[in-house]
């Protein structure tokens, strides 16, 4: 219809005719301290958590590791140490009487020496948790000293090996018996520290530089 002006009328617009404006709202914030362990693995604070985690545990078996491995050399040293010296016997089955036991006590004494303190400096930093030196320093004294120590060790039970296998062709006794039994010791003596030593080598390696 038209009024009688010939225009028609004007009808108001619907309310509803035009969606409002979308106003952007900012997402919401992450909970870093309520996530759980699946979810803080897709986030970046949650994954650094994690890698921090795993790299304290992997700190502390290497720490307990290296331990367990001193222990054993200390006691396979200690035995060493006990079988040669008292491998007396009288006459010609004195252990002092050849210079490659001499040296096989010798060395036993030194890494029982060695291995004991290292045991004990090892024992005091797990109970406190502080360290004597600094860590780089202890690193680098650990793998030193272990590479010395045991070659040390494999150099007295090779020298000693010939002079044994010699005596038990003639005649196999007690005396034998008890040299053997204290060259093994040096032996896995020297086995253990040198895994130790391939621990005290990562241990290095993996010191910070910077």
């Amino acid at each position: 219809m038209t009024d009688q002006n010939g225009t028609s009328p004007k009808h108001p617009e619907h309310a509803g005719s035009t969606p409002p404006p979308v106003v952007p709202t900012a997402p919401p914030a992450a909970d870093v301290e309520n996530q759980t362990p699946g979810h803080a693995q897709t986030t970046g604070t949650g994954f650094g958590v994690a890698g921090i985690l795993r790299r304290w545990k992997r700190e502390d078996l290497v720490r307990r590791g290296s331990l367990a491995l001193r222990g054993l050399s200390l006691v396979f040293s200690l035995l060493a140490f006990i079988i040669m010296a008292s491998n007396k016997h009288g006459d010609w089955k004195d252990f002092d009487k050849y210079e490659e036991y001499r040296y096989v006590l010798a060395i036993a004494i030194l890494s029982t020496l060695y291995t004991g303190v290292q045991a004990a400096r090892h024992v005091h930093q797990l109970s406190t948790g502080r360290e004597l030196f600094q860590r780089r320093t202890s690193a680098l004294a650990d793998f030193i000293g272990d590479q010395i120590m045991a070659y040390l060790l494999i150099s007295s039970a090779s020298s000693a090996i010939p002079l044994t296998n010699r005596m038990r062709e003639g005649q196999d006794n007690i005396f034998t018996d008890s040299s053997a039994s204290a060259i093994s010791m040096a032996f896995l003596a020297f086995v253990t520290l040198a895994l130790s030593a391939l621990i005290s080598g990562y241990k290095l390696s993996s010191q910070s530089y910077i």
